[in-house]
């Protein structure tokens, strides 16, 4: 089976692919297609961001971005799964994890697609603050393209309900806000991805503060601000 292939498919003819997704045509294939095509991308991209720190890290990297967003789909999920059955809708757990897969795959695709610049930057200069900021961005930017897309492909598939309850649009928004937040902080769990030239490799560090304080730290080194 060409997992890839299911992606192109996705990518290229994205109404057909919900058509099928709505009639519940191939479901577990494309949820194993979708799963390890976007697992892929997710491990390239990084083991490119863990280069910053040896080959350690590069390997930790590229397995803990995957299971970053497999964690976050896992956990979120099916809060979306019972609100939106309990809003009135008829689709399967199924249905809204290759929803979740897709989007995540977009995400995927698109880091992938922003993998030379990082590696230029990375390569050009040695600047870790930077290095990290620069990452930060992409994955903002990433982030809300794969949301979108997610948030616009349910809808689609949901007008396909007979009964649409007017909170439902409300609803789906609100969880979305819960996603990136969850996803965020697990990634704060996880680290580090770019682990710490000059320091000792580490699989994890010891819980402390949060992402949002941490990124206001980001920000404020790069522009030289204490």
């Amino acid at each position: 089976m060409n997992h890839f292939a299911i992606l192109m498919y996705f990518l290229r003819d994205r109404q057909e692919f919900l058509e099928e997704i709505s009639k519940g045509i191939r479901i577990e294939t494309k949820i194993v297609s979708l799963l390890i095509s976007s697992s892929v991308f997710f491990a390239l991209y990084g083991a490119i961001i863990g280069s910053f720190s040896g080959g350690l890290q590069m390997v930790a990297s590229a397995i803990k971005l995957p299971a970053l967003y497999l964690i976050t789909l896992a956990v979120c999920l099916p809060n979306l799964y019972f609100f939106d059955v309990i809003s009135g809708s008829r689709r399967s757990f199924g249905q809204y994890l290759v929803l979740l897969l897709a989007s995540m795959s977009i995400i995927g695709v698109m880091l992938f697609s922003f993998a030379p610049i990082t590696l230029f930057f990375r390569l050009s200069i040695n600047d870790y603050q930077f290095f990290k900021l620069l990452n930060v961005l992409v994955f903002t930017i990433t982030g809300l393209i794969g949301i979108n897309v997610f948030y616009r492909s349910l809808i689609y598939i949901n007008e396909k309900d007979s009964d649409k309850p007017s909170n439902r649009t409300a609803m789906i928004r609100g969880w979305l806000v819960l996603y990136g937040f969850v996803g965020s902080q697990l990634g704060w769990t996880l680290r580090p991805f770019f682990g710490n030239p000059g320091s000792p490799f580490e699989l994890f560090r010891p819980l402390e503060s949060n992402f949002y304080f941490h990124l206001l730290k980001i920000v404020s080194d790069a522009l030289g601000l204490r």
